[in-house]
């Protein structure tokens, strides 16, 4: 039996895909859970010529029953699972915070932090038992930046990666990694279940999405070559790693390049 194993939750297109494509090429059996059954069987078909151990799961984050039906199959088929990309997540509700239901607050964080939470929580006790294991969870330069008008989205990704930076100190003597992976804008699927007050800022993000010079397979190779060196961050945009170094060191230098920022897009 292949004895690298991966599950990608949210993995049958945009980011998760890439990943699950750039460890198959690596050898890696596959396994991606998402909640889109015709884009996920897709994506087995064309894993599937790379690692012929491949399969789809349905799994919905929001349910901790689905992930621990995941992780069951996972023993199952293949005695355990070796890498788990906490990847599932959605655009968020952009807008004024007095203009953000709290519905969709409790949407968002169901599913861009609770989803991680839960995939952190059903394989740790996995990982323990093997004596190995590495969680890569998907966050966000928003999560770094935390710009205007985007307040649940930078809260649940802030919440990702102070949870990555939590599960690092905790389990490092357990075996288990973490990587926390903080991209900005590339070309994905993002603005399909993104929600917004602010008129045309759909086709503002679409544009700088495809503006961008960094590709999904792009951000999946870095995510891949973190894995193998056991790095925590990976901030995969030179502008917004920059930015956020600034904002380390001269916060009101920040402030006044984040404002900046924010009137190209919002205005």
């Amino acid at each position: 039996m292949n004895n690298k194993r991966i599950f990608i939750t949210g993995g049958a297109s945009g980011l998760g895909k890439a990943i699950a494509m750039r460890f198959a090429r690596e050898g890696y059996n596959v396994c991606i859970g998402d909640v889109n059954d015709e884009r996920g069987m897709e994506a087995e078909a064309e894993l599937k010529a790379l690692a012929p151990d491949t399969f789809y799961l349905f799994c919905d984050v929001t349910k901790v029953k689905h992930l621990e039906s995941a992780r069951a199959e996972l023993e199952a088929r293949w005695g355990g699972v070796d890498v788990v990309v906490n990847n599932a997540g959605v655009g968020g509700t952009a807008g004024p915070i007095e203009d953000v239901s709290l519905a969709d607050w409790q949407w968002v964080l169901d599913v861009n932090l609770m989803g991680v939470v839960r995939g952190c929580k059903t394989f740790t006790p996995l990982f323990k038992q093997q004596g190995s294991g590495h969680f890569v969870n998907i966050a966000s330069a928003a999560g770094l930046m935390s710009a205007p008008m985007m307040s649940n989205y930078n809260v649940t990704k802030a919440g990702v990666v102070s949870l990555s930076e939590t599960l690092l100190a905790e389990l490092c003597t357990h075996n288990i990694s973490t990587s926390v992976v903080c991209p900005a804008f590339f070309q994905t699927n993002l603005t399909e279940n993104m929600r917004s007050h602010i008129g045309g800022l759909h086709s503002k993000v679409n544009k700088l999405m495809s503006r961008s010079k960094i590709t999904a397979d792009d951000v999946a190779d870095r995510i891949y070559q973190a894995f193998v060196k056991k790095e925590f961050w990976v901030v995969t945009h030179p502008f917004e790693r920059r930015m956020w170094y600034v904002k380390r060191f001269t916060p009101k230098a920040f402030s006044v390049l984040m404002q900046r920022q924010a009137k190209k897009l919002f205005s």
